[in-house]
């Protein structure tokens, strides 16, 4: 049964979502502030959490703040937060921060649902494509390709640079993953979106950019002018390396 760590400050809404996750089979711990959601994350019950559905206007310490320190904290931990404004610079604020997707109050069930389930299976191993020797390669280093420096191990889902273990949450690892599967192709954010975030329907391309953009502050030696994750102006992204 996953678990998810609810931190919300309106005790009606938090009541209420609570008991929607718990209806649809999910482990449910609350916080009504950042403060208490960090402390139960350093603790025992932290250990279980899975996901963290993170509002962004709390008293104290504001969801942002929450957000970049349970980025620290815990980066394979996938966030999604809650804006009630629906505010373009809340959201993509919260985005750079680190959180991998964002629903608007007031959500519905369905939807909310089908955010957490779309998350927690980014979370989950990334199934295996078929490399530049065939389908059948078999050995150590059949899933492991190095890009002028980055190493990218498929199986392991470990990223090394330069001998360095690069500590990737799931959605920016995936982003890479799909890129790099063919280097030098072009995919569209509706394309990323549909293959890393599980939702067509959205079409919000703030979430690839914001990845994106997290990505390459930890892969690339200067952000500005990335080397593997290129923009190609009105249409999307490919990977290197240059």
């Amino acid at each position: 049964m996953p678990h998810v760590l609810l931190i919300e400050d309106d005790a009606s809404v938090r009541d209420g979502m609570e008991l929607v996750l718990r209806r649809h089979g999910y482990g449910v711990e609350t916080a009504a502030t950042g403060e208490q959601a960090l402390a139960l994350l350093a603790g025992e019950r932290g250990a279980r959490v899975e996901l963290a559905v993170l509002d962004l206007m709390l008293p104290g310490m504001d969801g942002f703040e929450v957000c970049r320190r349970i980025r620290a904290r815990a980066p394979m931990l996938p966030v999604i937060m809650l804006t009630a404004r629906g505010d373009d610079r809340d959201i993509v604020t919260g985005l750079e921060a680190g959180a991998d997707d964002y629903v608007v109050k007031p959500v519905t069930a369905p939807v909310l649902e089908a955010r957490i389930r779309a998350a927690l299976r980014r979370a989950e191993p990334y199934p295996r494509q078929p490399d530049a020797q065939g389908p059948d390669a078999q050995g150590p280093d059949a899933d492991r390709t190095d890009h002028a420096g980055l190493v990218i191990d498929r199986a392991g889902l470990t990223v090394t640079k330069r001998g360095v273990v690069l500590a990737l949450p799931p959605t920016e690892l995936r982003v890479l993953l799909e890129l790099s599967a063919s280097p030098g192709r072009v995919l569209t954010r509706d394309q990323l979106l549909a293959a890393v975030w599980d939702h067509t329907f959205l079409g919000d391309s703030r979430l690839v950019d914001a990845a994106v953009g997290r990505l390459r502050a930890k892969i690339e030696d200067v952000p500005a002018r990335p080397r593997y994750v290129q923009t190609v102006r009105g249409f999307g992204y490919r990977f290197g390396p240059l």
